[in-house]
């Protein structure tokens, strides 16, 4: 993930490729990445100070330029100018994962609030009342939608003088989940043939740096 090798240049001291990758493919269908992300959150939650289950979320989503794997599915995003795939994310307050998806790039980010609150609430178990957006996400549908799950959406706007780079309220967290994910070479672009496997190196990626947070707390204490 880190340093984005294909499988099959695996260090030679670790067991077949093949081998490696069947058992991955094994925890992730079987979903233990998704269990110890929840569990990793919860640890960081309680140790900020926090309920162990967030009453908001951050929504947003990023456009992944295509490769020749994944160009088969790949799609244009006309707002980002790009062709690729769309990772649609929400996180805590804090940054941390709660649930994603990926979709073609051409995918309506309005469109796609219902299917994210309904994973929010169920990862969080509908802890969770206000979810906040960027301008993307305004109108009566994506509102609706989030509604039909029990969450309240706040657009949060640009100020009207802008001028030059704004940080935003709220919003900045997941923006520093994403650059956080850009830290991992094998995600700066969609290298997979499929979205599920894109998808499920992301949530690898989060509890990658999930643990890597709370061995500073133990280290600490």
């Amino acid at each position: 993930m880190k340093t984005g090798p294909p499988w099959r240049w695996m260090p030679n001291d670790l067991p077949p490729w093949e081998i490696v990758y069947q058992q991955a493919r094994r925890w992730l269908s079987a979903g233990c990445f998704e269990a110890l992300a929840e569990d990793l959150r919860v640890i960081l939650r309680l140790a900020a100070g926090r309920p162990a289950h967030p009453t908001a979320a951050i929504i947003d989503s990023r456009t992944l330029r295509s490769t020749p794997e994944s160009g088969a599915r790949a799609a244009y995003d006309g707002a980002k100018r790009k062709k690729g795939s769309k990772l649609h994310l929400a996180v805590d307050t804090l940054g941390h994962l709660l649930t994603l998806h990926v979709t073609p790039a051409n995918a309506d980010d309005r469109a796609e609030v219902g299917r994210i609150a309904k994973a929010i609430q169920a990862e969080t178990g509908e802890s969770v009342e206000i979810a906040f957006v960027d301008q993307g996400y305004t109108g009566e549908r994506p509102a609706a939608a989030a509604a039909e799950h029990g969450i309240a959406l706040e657009v949060i706007k640009l100020p009207q003088a802008k001028r030059g780079f704004v940080l935003l309220p709220r919003r900045w967290a997941v923006e520093r989940s994403f650059a956080w994910a850009t830290r991992f070479r094998r995600l700066v672009k969609d290298y997979e043939q499929c979205a599920q496997t894109l998808a499920d190196f992301h949530l690898v990626a989060f509890v990658c740096l999930m643990l890597k947070n709370v061995a500073k707390l133990t280290v600490g204490s």
